[in-house]
């Protein structure tokens, strides 16, 4: 079957990418599979940071670029059995034999024309990231889309557990997504440590593993600085192999993407689903995080992690795992067991009974 992959971000390096990426994988395996881009080497910076295997996947002409009038692009995807597109909500015309698009971020509430109508008609499924994601979709394209939670490989390592606090995501100036700054909210988070030291809290670090682009590296250096003197670290730029070194040496995993914004207005600021919280807790580091979008669809609070909403209630979940190690160590045990819920083949079984493959 001829199958065609396309991600208009493919070039961010994100989680998402990494989703798109290794569908494409899953179903080369029985299909002949293309991704749509024109820069191979955005494909190989991918390779690199995901240690993803794409020698069975087709670089082809990105007939989604603007350069690509319509009808060309309409003749080229007759050419596919299906299509699969992430979309921040617009919906294509194409005339692939079957269309499928997935929606990685809520979509605001607005009503839809009669034309979208009809574009939405001819699209055979809509599928999510999340639940949190599926809630928005939904409602706001009138559809009934399905749940793809994504693909999470966990290869922890045995080595010594650390007094280490740890963060993991990537360093941006402005979100392509959502136009915010510090999206991840990791100048929150630098915050919410040094208060914890300024009163007495010793023998912890506190690790951010971040990818930085170079067009951000000069206000990454500013950002780095305002760390000195504290004991907190930076990891940049390493592949998921070398993650799994701090993933499995921390003890605490901090994320709090989506705190003081209005998630009313702009569910999108919150995390939507959060692959680096599963992965942290595959190596049995115990999440704090955010009581907001997707992060609630994997930690049970008290259970197998701690769920919170202001920033003396993350102090004082991450005090409690400190201060107890019997506490932690249990926690750290049904982590570990949670995550393994998104591991494994799952992911791919699930695509192909999506594609009714």
């Amino acid at each position: 079957m001829k199958i065609g992959v396309f991600d208009p971000y493919l070039d961010d390096l994100g989680g998402g990418e990494k989703y798109m990426v290794e569908i494409a994988q899953c179903l080369a395996k029985n299909n002949d599979v293309s991704i749509f881009w024109d820069r191979r080497e955005d494909i190989e910076e991918l390779k690199k940071r995901f240690l993803l295997d794409l020698s069975k996947i087709k670089l082809v002409k990105n007939i989604f670029s603007k350069e690509i009038g319509l009808v060309n692009r309409l003749i080229e995807s007759k050419k596919y059995d299906i299509i699969i597109l992430l979309s921040d909500g617009s919906i294509p015309f194409l005339l692939s034999k079957k269309t499928f698009i997935h929606i990685q971020q809520p979509l605001p509430n607005k009503s839809i024309n009669i034309k979208t109508k009809i574009k939405i008609f001819r699209i055979n499924r809509f599928f999510c990231n999340s639940s949190y994601t599926k809630s928005y979709v939904d409602k706001s394209l009138g559809v009934n889309s399905v749940v793809l939670y994504p693909p999470v490989g966990l290869k922890p390592k045995k080595v010594k557990k650390e007094n280490i606090i740890l963060h993991v995501g990537r360093f941006r100036v402005r979100d392509v997504a959502t136009g915010i700054d510090d999206y991840k909210k990791q100048g929150f988070m630098i915050g919410v440590f040094k208060k914890m030291i300024k009163m007495g809290l010793p023998d912890w670090k506190f690790v951010l593993a971040v990818s930085v682009k170079k067009g951000d590296q000069k206000i990454f250096e500013t950002f780095k600085e305002s760390t000195k003197d504290y004991p907190i670290e930076f990891i940049i730029n390493k592949n998921n192999n070398d993650l799994w070194d701090i993933y499995s040496k921390s003890k605490i995993y901090w994320h709090a993407s989506g705190f003081g914004e209005d998630l009313g207005k702009h569910p999108e600021y919150a995390e939507h689903f959060g692959i680096s919280t599963v992965e942290a807790m595959g190596a049995g580091a115990v999440p704090v995080v955010i009581n907001a979008g997707g992060q609630k669809e994997i930690v049970k609070s008290g259970e197998n992690g701690y769920l919170w909403n202001s920033l003396d209630e993350l102090i004082e979940k991450t005090k409690l795992l400190m201060n107890d190690e019997r506490l932690w160590a249990k926690m750290s045990q049904l982590a570990v067991k949670r995550a393994e819920d998104f591991s494994g083949d799952r992911f791919c079984k699930e695509l192909y009974k999506i594609l009714d493959l």
